[in-house]
C-alpha cells in the first residue's frame, strides 16, 4: 500500500480581521496547523487531526468558536459543530449547545456513539451528560470582546451585519497516511443572531464535507449563503468533475457570490494530498502542514513558509 504523506490545513474564519488581531489569529492557526500535523506524525487518523486542530482554535479566544464565541440576542453563547469521517461518510454535529468548552468534541462523540448524525440544543445537552463531558458555566466561553460587540449591536442605530464581516467560524481538513480524509468546523455562529438560529457549520454538505473517493473540506463566511449553495459538497463536485482544489473553490466560492451575492472562505485537501486555501473575502486566516513545511497566511495572495521546527520553536507554548 502506497503510504500518503500527510496534509493538514486549517482555517480560523473568513472576514476583516482587525489588525491588533492579525497577530493572535496567525499564532492561533499556526499552532493548530503543527498540533493536528503532530497526531498526522505520530499515526493518528485524519478524524484524529482535525479534532485536534478544532480543539486548540476552540480553546483560543481569538477565534469565535468555543471560548471567544459571539453572543446571541439575550447574550448568551450557543454553538455549533461537525465533524466527518470520509472513509464512509460517517458524520456527527452539534447544534446550539452551550456551556461546553469543546463542541467539537461532543461532535465526534454523536459520530461514534449513536446512530444519528446531529443533535440539538437540550438533546445535545444530555447527551454531553450522558457521555461524561464537564459542564462550564456559560460566562466562562464569554470574553470580553465578545460582550462589548453585543452591547454595540443592541444599539438602536447599530448594524450587525457591518459586524458580521470578521466571522470567526474555525475548521481543519487532513488526509493521514492511509489516504483517509477528515474535515471539522465550530463556530459560535453569527453575533446578535435569533435564539436557536443554527447557520451551515452544523449542516453536512455545507460546514463541511469528506469523502476519501474526492477530498475534503470546511467553509467559514455567511452562513445563510453558504446553505444556499451547499458550498462544501460543491467544491467536492467540481473536484470530482477533475478540478484542482484552488479551481475548484475559487468556482464554487464564485458562484455563491455571483448568485446570492455571498462571501466565505475554504479550505479544501485533495484524495492526492493536494490543498487550497481561498476566499472571497478582505480576509481569512489559515495555515497548512505538508513535507514538514509550514505555509500560512491571512490577506489575499499571502503565503509564509517556514519549517516546521522553526515554526514550532516560535510558539513552543501551548505544546
Amino acid at each position: 500500500l502506497g503510504r500518503m504523506k500527510p496534509v493538514i490545513v486549517v482555517h480560523g474564519g473568513a472576514g476583516r480581521i482587525f489588525k491588533e488581531r492579525e497577530e493572535g489569529c496567525c499564532a492561533g492557526v499556526i499552532r493548530a496547523a503543527l498540533r493536528g500535523y503532530r497526531v498526522l506524525k505520530q499515526g493518528g487518523t485524519a478524524v484524529d487531526a482535525v479534532e485536534e486542530a478544532v480543539q486548540s482554535m476552540e480553546d483560543d479566544p481569538h477565534f469565535n468558536a468555543g471560548c471567544g464565541s459571539v453572543l446571541n440576542e439575550k447574550g448568551e453563547v450557543e454553538m455549533d459543530a461537525i465533524i466527518m469521517d470520509g472513509k464512509k461518510l460517517d458524520s456527527g454535529a452539534v447544534s446550539a449547545v452551550k456551556c461546553i468548552a469543546n463542541p467539537i468534541k461532543l461532535a465526534r462523540l454523536v459520530m461514534e456513539k449513536t446512530k444519528h448524525m446531529l443533535l440539538t440544543d437540550h438533546g445535545a445537552h444530555l447527551f454531553a451528560q450522558a457521555m461524561g463531558i464537564p459542564e462550564i458555566p456559560g460566562e466562562k466561553l464569554v470574553t470580553q470582546r465578545s460582550r462589548e460587540r453585543w452591547k454595540k449591536n443592541l444599539e438602536p442605530d447599530s448594524n450587525p451585519e457591518e459586524f458580521q464581516k470578521d466571522l470567526g467560524t474555525v475548521g481543519a481538513v487532513a488526509i493521514d497516511s492511509e489516504g483517509n480524509v477528515a474535515c471539522a468546523t465550530s463556530t459560535g455562529g453569527l453575533s446578535n443572531k435569533l435564539i436557536g438560529r443554527v447557520g451551515d457549520t452544523a449542516c453536512i454538505g455545507s460546514g463541511g464535507y469528506a469523502d476519501n473517493h474526492s477530498g475534503a473540506t470546511s467553509t467559514t463566511g455567511h452562513g445563510e449563503s453558504i446553505m444556499k449553495v451547499v458550498l462544501a459538497r460543491l467544491i467536492l463536485y467540481h473536484m470530482e468533475q477533475g478540478m484542482s482544489p484552488e479551481v475548484a473553490a475559487d468556482t464554487a466560492l464564485d458562484y455563491m457570490k455571483t448568485r446570492v451575492g455571498g462571501l466565505g472562505g475554504v479550505i479544501v485537501v485533495n484524495k492526492a494530498g493536494e490543498w487550497a486555501a481561498r476566499f472571497s473575502t478582505k480576509q481569512m486566516s489559515w495555515a497548512t502542514v505538508k513535507d514538514d513545511e509550514l505555509h500560512y497566511g491571512i490577506h489575499a495572495g499571502e503565503r509564509h513558509v517556514k519549517s516546521v521546527d522553526e515554526a514550532l520553536a516560535s510558539v513552543s507554548e501551548g505544546f
